[in-house]
């Protein structure tokens, strides 16, 4: 059973990457300081050719880690709240992710509830925040969290609206505190009608699940 959970870091943190076809990678100016150092991070291709922004220390060793302590995914920064993404739609996706993404690890490792346990990665993860623009279109609003409201003019003069998510995350290994894989993802949700549409659960929940998915079928 053990030797069926074992998985690499770049099996699990890499799965983290992959989404939709309308996933993009991030740019320097999403970059929220969860992750301490972003300049270790290269362009990359996932499994299922997404390009994706990553780094794996050279020394890691995926025969050393069969266990995976989770730290619940947070918001980073604190989440600021508006008309258009409430507090309730803030809970909801951050209740969705974490269930959604620690049951996609725990079908490739085994989740222990010590980080103390010998042969452990920890995972830490945040859905952050960064500032809208979209080409030829001045910067017009900033939400602090991970919901993202970018726009682009329709036929009626109206702004069609993208909401996107993004997400940050790394293994560290538990022995040393040694960060061994970082991760940064960009995923884009339903798109809604305009800027006074609110943006619900609903309309992101597909980037988690095809987070999720991917974690469990991610092959090297």
């Amino acid at each position: 059973m053990l030797a069926m959970k074992h998985i690499s870091a770049a099996v699990v943190i890499g799965s983290l990457l992959l989404g939709g076809c309308t996933s993009k990678v991030a740019d320097t100016k999403d970059y929220s300081g969860f992750l301490s150092d972003y300049s270790k991070l290269h362009k990359a291709e996932s499994a299922s050719g997404q390009e994706v922004l990553r780094w794996v220390d050279p020394s890691f060793k995926a025969q050393n880690y069969q266990n995976l302590y989770y730290e619940p995914i947070v918001y980073y920064p604190t989440p600021k709240p508006n008309a258009q993404v409430t507090q309730q739609t803030l809970d909801q996706v951050l209740a969705y992710t974490n269930q959604n993404i620690k049951a996609a690890f725990g079908q490739r490792l085994n989740l222990v509830n010590s980080a103390k346990t010998p042969n452990t990665l920890i995972f830490r993860g945040a859905i952050t925040g960064v500032a809208a623009s979209t080409e030829g279109l001045q910067f017009y609003e900033v939400i602090p969290v991970a919901l993202v409201i970018a726009g682009t003019m329709a036929a009626t003069g109206e702004r069609d609206q993208d909401t996107t998510l993004l997400f940050e995350g790394q293994l560290i290994d538990a022995s040393t505190g040694k960060t061994v894989f970082e991760v940064v993802r960009k995923g884009f949700g339903k798109q809604l009608s305009n800027d006074s549409q609110k943006v619900t659960a609903e309309d992101l929940k597909k980037i988690v699940t095809d987070m999720a998915s991917d974690i469990q079928r991610y092959r090297e």
